[in-house]
């Protein structure tokens, strides 16, 4: 069988013709969605099959559970009970048959994606005799039907409901168009009658519990407990003790302008410095974004008065407004069994639980570490030896420039001299990079802001030079082996000595021997890393905008972030490195022997200038930079790969806003309700009308 996409007509475009070319495109585009259609409807069809059940002619459909079973998201991230995802059913079942079939259900999935799919369906739903249009009978109907007789009630004789539809025994009905404009609107109309009906003295002013129960009937299905909780404190803004209508529209218009505080919010926090804002914060940002005012300083007050708690003048973070901006939020420990489940968690959390993430931390860090030296040893070895020349010997300026040095390795000792002291390097550099990555990333763990996630420019400059310094350690004897297994191939050029191995070389420095110029080292390593990780963290986060509306760094990315972070970091080092190599090489006849660190740079400096201090410098960027390139993207990726089996997952606020990819199809159903539950939250809960 050939598919859509196969059929498509075969555009011949001429290389060196632009029209070609963007037919081609257009072609390319046209089979991806072709391919994504495909790909959707065979997902409806698992589904379909999964929840329904064949009748007495083999045909497979679905009644009204296995409807809901097969919409209804699992998790459902709002208030809304499964008996209201029913009230989908009836829009589905156009024939009025209580049972759909595989078209019935594929022509709903495929109104689902209207942008219009909530007001389209509650269109539907209004409409019972199926006409096209709505009267006022049916308006009635449906809407009493579902509110019960218990709720605020609705004065329908209002006149704000004669302006759409005229006096009850007129002739004006409502098209589809007209039918969006007044739902638009009606819960403004029933507030302000709500509030009417509970102000008895017209004062202005209704009680907390009055406001309450208002708040709870138009829109305690977007409310978190711990706010509905909160909603008779709202009368702490003003003196009184009571609320006004200016409040319970202030309150109103916050909730339903929900998604936009949220990107406010969003906005705000990842733009602050502490990753916290206040209530001007909120303001400010909110007047930027937009040509016009969204949000005025009550509703502002509003805001910060949910999310804080009641207390005012607060600094706040994101996680505090998530009982505000998720229906699903409950208080971390705010039962007994959460509370067990917290001391637990906290008794698991011993020095075994951290030894066994250091572990993990270490093991990836090591071979990341071994991965980025493998691939730049061999501009490491030019560099060691371009940095070891002494320029005011004669005879001993063995090569011009590194592009020379490059060339006489090769010739002189073959493709293998450039990996030669690799085996030392790969032996020591899993712990000296395992060690830089996990001390960095426990400070830093250790600094951070539980709330915001934000560490200081400080802290992150403290973490950076402790990781430096931890892995001198191992950094020294991996160096001073290295570097004399290096500079071999050179001395055996020049005065004909016999190459010795790691381990002779091992032997022969004796163990204080292995950690000459370890001041040197440190020197380099402190700085190098208090310039590095800082640099690769703002780099991702300021250049890049990792996390920014749920941003995920590329590949390409984080290898860029990592190497240009090398960049300054690896030339600004170069003079501890130039004096760390000349500590450590054997002195050969007629080259100075240095006392120590002060020595060494006297004593350069003097002899050969300021320019020999950043001696392969050039080529200490090219080796540094790409190989903590790609050891940062290697353990990154490894922890993606390979994450922590044990690991908290992070709070964060995860809203409709933050769904993506699939998440979104599974929640087609739930906000195809939004306009229905606007009528009441326990919309669809009650028998609905029928059509007769």
């Amino acid at each position: 069988m050939t598919s859509s996409s196969d059929t498509l007509p075969v555009v011949h475009a001429d290389s060196g013709n632009s029209d070609g070319r963007a037919a081609s495109r257009v072609v390319q585009s046209v089979k991806s969605v072709v391919r994504a259609q495909e790909s959707e409807i065979k997902r409806w069809r698992r589904t379909f099959d999964g929840n329904a059940k064949a009748v007495a002619n083999g045909e497979k459909l679905l009644d009204r559970d296995q409807f809901v079973n097969a919409i209804a998201p699992k998790g459902d991230l709002t208030r809304i009970g499964r008996a209201q995802f029913a009230t989908l059913f009836r829009v589905a079942d156009v024939a009025r048959r209580g049972l759909l079939s595989w078209d019935d259900f594929v022509v709903f999935q495929t109104l689902l994606k209207r942008p219009d799919a909530d007001y389209y369906i509650a269109f539907q739903y209004f409409d019972v005799d199926g006409s096209g249009t709505i009267t006022f009978d049916e308006f009635k109907s449906v809407f009493s039907a579902n509110i019960g007789p218990d709720a605020i009630p609705f004065d329908f004789d209002c006149d704000w409901i004669k302006l759409y539809l005229g006096k009850k025994n007129g002739t004006h009905v409502l098209g589809y168009n007209e039918f969006t404009q007044l739902m638009k609107g009606l819960q403004g109309e029933r507030l302000r009658q709500a509030f009417h009906y509970f102000d008895d003295n017209q004062d202005g002013f209704i009680r907390s519990d009055q406001f309450k129960r208002i708040i709870l009937e138009l829109a305690g299905h977007k409310l978190s407990d711990a706010v509905i909780e909160l909603l008779p404190t709202l009368t702490a803004l003003s003196p009184g003790g009571r609320i006004s209508y200016s409040e319970v529209v202030a309150c109103h218009n916050v909730i339903r302008e929900m998604d936009m505080v949220e990107r406010v919010l969003r906005e705000a926090t990842s733009k602050s410095k502490d990753g916290r804002i206040d209530q001007t914060d909120f303001l400010n940002h909110a007047a930027s974004s937009s040509r016009y005012s969204l949000f005025t300083p009550m509703e502002a007050s509003i805001v910060f008065h949910f999310a804080g708690r009641g207390a005012a003048g607060q600094r706040l973070a994101l996680i505090d407004f998530a009982q505000l901006l998720d229906p699903r939020w409950r208080a971390p420990g705010d039962t007994e069994s959460a509370a067990a489940e917290t001391a637990a968690r906290t008794t698991a959390s011993s020095l075994l639980s951290n030894f066994a993430h250091s572990a993990y931390n270490f093991v990836q860090g090591g071979f990341a570490g071994a991965f980025g030296a493998t691939i730049v040893y061999p501009i490491d070895l030019v560099k060691t030896r371009m940095q070891n020349q002494r320029s005011t010997i004669v005879g001993q300026l063995l090569y011009k420039n590194s592009w020379d040095c490059v060339k006489k390795v090769l010739h002189n000792e073959g493709f293998l001299g450039f990996y030669r002291g690799l085996g030392p390097q790969l032996v020591g550099v899993a712990p000296e990079k395992a060690i830089k990555l996990t001390v960095n990333d426990l400070v830093r763990g250790r600094a951070m802001d539980p709330e915001t996630g934000r560490i200081s420019l400080f802290w992150e400059f403290v973490a950076g030079g402790t990781a430096g310094g931890c892995q001198v350690v191992f950094t020294n004897p991996l160096e001073i082996v290295k570097i004399r297994l290096q500079i071999q191939g050179e001395a055996a050029k020049v005065e004909g000595v016999v190459p010795r191995g790691a381990v002779h070389i091992v032997r022969q420095l004796g163990l204080l021997g292995l950690y000459r110029g370890a001041s040197a080292c440190l020197l380099r390593d402190i700085p190098f890393s208090a310039i590095y990780f800082p640099a690769y963290s703002h780099l991702k986060k300021d250049v890049f905008h990792e996390g920014y509306h749920g941003k995920t760094l590329s590949f390409f990315e984080t290898l860029t972030s990592a190497a240009i972070a090398g960049m300054p970091a690896a030339y600004l080092t170069t003079p501890a490195d130039v004096v760390k190599t000349r500590l450590q090489v054997e002195a050969r006849k007629g080259q100075p022997n240095y006392k120590g660190l002060v020595d060494a740079f006297t004593k350069i400096y003097r002899e050969e200038g300021f320019k020999a201090l950043f001696k392969g410098g050039p080529a200490r960027i090219i080796r540094s930079s790409p190989q903590f390139g790609f050891t940062l993207v290697a353990y990154e990726y490894l922890h993606k790969l390979l994450p922590y089996p044990w690991k908290e997952a992070p709070r964060e606020v995860e809203t409709a806003l933050t769904t993506r990819g699939e998440e979104i199809a599974k929640t087609r159903a739930r906000n195809a309700l939004k306009i229905l539950l606007d009528v009441h939250g326990d919309f669809g809960r009650r028998t609905p009308p029928s059509s007769g």
